[in-house]
């Protein structure tokens, strides 16, 4: 609930309903999420997940858990402003990225392709099925309602220029595909804050190994949001607050949405599609596709049975049969689907895991000798 015109359309104690009851304790709903998203392990994994540079020798290159604190703290600022719900919009914000592949988009796009057999790849869907289904040993984290909803439903139409809540309660274990509008105005600002909070960095990130200068950012934006990524954020979070006051939905002014545009072509054209991130694309789909086919032959070969994991000559595999038993419940739940099985997998590794798992499953083993 919020100030007069941002009244969300579900009823206050549904967004707050849980996969399974439990008495809700001294932290709240939604600070309580907060907890169980920070503590879980593939939060942690986050620090060592890249948004654009993949791997990178620089402790200053933004990681997904650097970014969700952002988009965490910009959307906890337009709440405020908004008197919307803090600590929901903070919940959402922290887990929204947690199903991201290793090596960010492009990651996310070949394990897309890879996946075409069981229902594609989308972070947002992964995301939610991270934290419902593969957390916690198959358990999950038993988030509400509101809170899920935001997380799956954070990704949307490139050219939104304002959302109003969806009115309707949806199954989100049936969610497929992209573009479901959030059922919160909260979930609605997070999916605003994720745009703003990448833009500027992006552009910062880029400037470091010398890929683009500040002044070959067009000046029209440089004159309208500033050249630091506090000024760009200051701009549009200023702007979506006045905008959604007036107009009682969530959303910036015709001028922002034109230069969102502006700033998305030009770090699509000067910094995603630059020759050295180009390079690395194709080794990082190499990579991918590399782990994905070995993975599913042996998972493909040994389903469930875990005597054949462990007793495989080869470190990953029986890793992976590991990561299988401890979530066997889960996956039998389901339906066991070796391709899932494959895609869970990956998706859950870091940008280094990723690297030496390829490393050792396609270098030659070291001959050892015995004195």
């Amino acid at each position: 609930m919020g100030m007069a015109g941002f009244q969300n359309p579900l009823y206050d104690d549904f967004y707050k309903t849980r996969i399974q009851n439990r008495e809700e304790d001294i932290r709240g709903p939604y600070f309580r999420d907060q907890t169980a998203i920070i503590h879980c392990m593939a939060f942690r994994r986050m620090k060592k997940k890249t948004q654009v540079f993949f791997s990178p020798q620089n402790d200053h290159v933004c990681t997904r858990i650097e970014h969700s604190l952002h988009v965490s703290t910009i959307a906890s600022v337009i709440c405020r402003a908004l008197r919307l719900d803090v600590e929901m919009a903070q919940a959402i914000a922290l887990g929204h990225d947690i199903g991201h592949a290793p090596f960010g988009h492009a990651g996310e796009k070949k394990l897309s392709e890879l996946a075409s057999g069981c229902g594609g790849f989308f972070h947002e869907i992964q995301s939610l099925r991270v934290l419902d289904r593969i957390e916690n040993d198959g358990k999950g984290l038993n988030l509400t309602y509101a809170v899920r909803d935001g997380i799956v439903s954070h990704c949307g139409e490139e050219d939104d220029r304002s959302l109003e809540p969806c009115s309707s309660v949806k199954n989100l274990d049936e969610i497929q595909k992209k573009s479901t509008i959030p059922t919160p105005y909260e979930g609605c600002v997070v999916r605003f804050s994720d745009k703003i909070a990448y833009l500027g960095r992006d552009i910062e990130d880029a400037i470091t190994p010398g890929i683009i200068k500040i002044e070959d950012v067009p000046q029209n934006i440089r004159d309208a949001l500033g050249s630091k990524n506090g000024e760009i954020i200051n701009a549009f979070v200023t702007d979506l607050v006045t905008w959604s006051e007036r107009n009682g939905l969530i959303g910036l002014s015709d001028q922002k949405v034109a230069l969102i545009k502006e700033l998305k072509d030009f770090n699509y054209k000067k910094i995603y599609k630059h020759q050295k991130l180009l390079s690395y694309i194709e080794y990082v789909e190499k990579i991918i596709e590399n782990l994905f086919y070995y993975y599913l032959h042996h998972v493909t070969e040994y389903q469930m049975n875990f005597s054949m994991y462990k007793n495989a000559s080869d470190k990953p595999a029986q890793r992976i049969g590991d990561y299988i038993e401890r979530r066997q419940s889960a996956y039998t739940l389901e339906s066991f689907n070796a391709t899932r099985v494959v895609v869970d997998y990956i998706a859950g590794m870091t940008d280094d895991y990723a690297l030496k798992t390829f490393e050792e499953i396609t270098l030659p083993k070291p001959i050892e000798f015995v004195r």
